[in-house]
């Protein structure tokens, strides 16, 4: 079964005095791209977390939150207010450069500033910070099978689509290759002529030079072999869907030869027939190509 590179999932928790929110998501993307915003006073979180999603994803754009919130009674926490005067003056100065470059920023909020580090003068211990980094390392494998899940129940709906293409991909085919078949004889027919025509408007041409040429026109014309990788190529496609996994990138490759074979099958066809079955092919394989690029 293939995986989706699209998915999401969230969960939330507590240990006393804190909650928390976790979100996990992820579009397609060439690469395993992970970005992780997770509050710096937990120290070394982010890195484990990091390693546990590089296991678990080969591809796609990962973006992970975590929210942090203490629930002290009021007067419990000091907020240490020269720490909140430089972290609100970075933040206007940020906010004035991207105006000024017409760039518009999602609106900042308390939480944000919250989870900077030194942003409160009382708070946890170390020992309160080490417990509420084990429960939040021994809650994330939830999150993340959660995420997988979603990702496997895409693309189990993903393969459904690409089998189905492949399916319109191998009738196509098998209808371009009766085109084909049909417009033999008549291609026959047509060189014999035209061998005939020159014969008799040429004085000393020579027969078999002129054959010959006659041949190599004929040879190129021919595309049983575009038809035969296009037949080859819907066996590879199935067999990378059976297998599952991580086959995003040899889909993708193969969606290049099979655009290739059917450029080739419309450029060489001579048949009004056959380059509409080129044109139908090509169309159902930009189809195909579009679905294939959220394959993990």
């Amino acid at each position: 079964m293939i995986n989706s590179m699209t998915g999401f999932a969230s969960a939330k928790g507590e240990l006393a005095p804190y909650s928390w929110g976790w979100e996990l998501r992820s579009v397609n993307g060439k690469g395993l791209d992970l970005r992780l915003r997770v509050p710096d006073w937990l120290q070394g979180l982010e890195a484990a977390l990091r390693a546990d999603l590089a296991k678990a994803a080969t591809r796609g754009n990962v973006t992970l939150s975590l929210r942090i919130a203490r629930n002290d009674e009021a007067g419990a926490l000091a907020l240490n207010r020269s720490a909140l005067t430089a972290a609100l003056d970075a933040l206007s100065e940020i906010e004035t450069k991207a105006k000024e470059r017409g760039v518009t920023l999602a609106p900042s909020q308390a939480s944000d500033l919250f989870s900077l580090r030194g942003m409160f003068d009382a708070g946890a211990t170390d020992d309160d910070n080490a417990a509420l980094i084990a429960r939040l390392r021994s809650d994330f494998p939830a999150l993340v099978a959660a995420f997988l899940e979603m990702r496997k129940a895409e693309g189990a709906a993903l393969q459904d689509v690409l089998a189905e293409q492949l399916d319109r991909i191998q009738a196509l085919t098998t209808q371009a290759k009766g085109f084909a078949e049909a417009r033999k004889e008549a291609m026959a027919d047509g060189l014999r002529t035209n061998l005939a025509r020159v014969l008799d408007n040429t004085d000393g041409a020579d027969p078999t030079r002129v054959a010959q040429e006659l041949a190599i026109i004929a040879v190129k014309a021919d595309v049983t072999e575009e038809i035969d990788r296009l037949a080859a190529h819907v066996i590879a496609a199935r067999d990378l869907l059976a297998k599952g996994g991580a086959v995003g990138r040899k889909l993708d490759f193969l969606m290049q030869e099979f655009n290739r074979e059917a450029n080739t099958l419309c450029a060489k066809s001579q048949s009004t027939e056959l380059t509409a079955v080129g044109l139908d092919l090509k169309a159902v394989i930009d189809q195909m190509r579009e679905q294939v690029q959220n394959v993990e």
